[in-house]
């Protein structure tokens, strides 16, 4: 039962929106209504208002870090890596199918990275360090958030991390290479907007 209760607070903390909310303080546009139509901080950046950017990024991943925080130190029993890898995915699947937006949630690259410094602070590191990497050579932040995705399970398994962290991760990084298929078909194409430029098409 306990579970459960841990789960569900899990996922609606998961399903707050930091781009909308942001947006509404700064009286920005909705961000569901230009660019990609992606409630999410690199959508929120088209507005040109990079602070309200910068707290949306901050927002999104410090939900992912607190719910699997709470549950690492308030867990019924120590070292229930089950509840921890449940909820880690609960407030990441929270925050691409929120319930209070109808279920069209945001791709999921901060909030994941907020659940990796929570499960372990290297890999959340070494996945951040991959993704600034990758935007500072080609500019695409679709491509590094790909690249860092995939990352993610090999530095998991490099970090000798519990089985069930390894799979938790995997299966984040599935979701994410999934949720940008628009942006791997544009990448192949040639037709993907760069970091601080428009393009012909918006889809992170």
């Amino acid at each position: 039962m306990m579970i459960l209760v841990f789960v569900l607070c899990a996922y609606l903390l998961g399903s707050i929106s930091f781009a909308v909310i942001i947006s509404r303080f700064f009286a920005l546009p909705d961000p569901r209504t230009y660019g990609s139509h992606n409630p999410g901080a690199t959508n929120v950046l088209r507005s040109g208002n990079k602070w309200a950017a910068i707290l949306t990024l901050l927002g999104d991943a410090a939900k992912g870090w607190l719910a699997v925080w709470l549950a690492q130190h308030f867990e019924p029993q120590a070292g229930n890596s089950l509840l921890v890898v449940a909820v880690a995915l609960a407030v990441f699947l929270g925050h691409l199918f929120p319930v209070f937006l109808h279920f069209k949630g945001g791709k999921g690259v901060a909030t994941a990275l907020g659940v990796l410094l929570a499960l372990n602070a290297w890999l959340g590191l070494a996945v951040l360090a991959t993704w600034i990497l990758v935007a500072i050579v080609s500019r695409l932040s679709s491509l590094a958030a790909v690249l860092a995705a995939a990352s993610a399970p090999i530095f998991a398994m490099a970090l000798a991390l519990p089985s069930e962290y390894v799979l938790a991760v995997v299966g984040m990084s599935l979701f994410l290479i999934w949720r940008h298929r628009g942006n791997i078909k544009n990448l192949l194409a040639g037709t993907e907007s760069r970091i601080g430029k428009k393009g012909a098409h918006h889809s992170e």
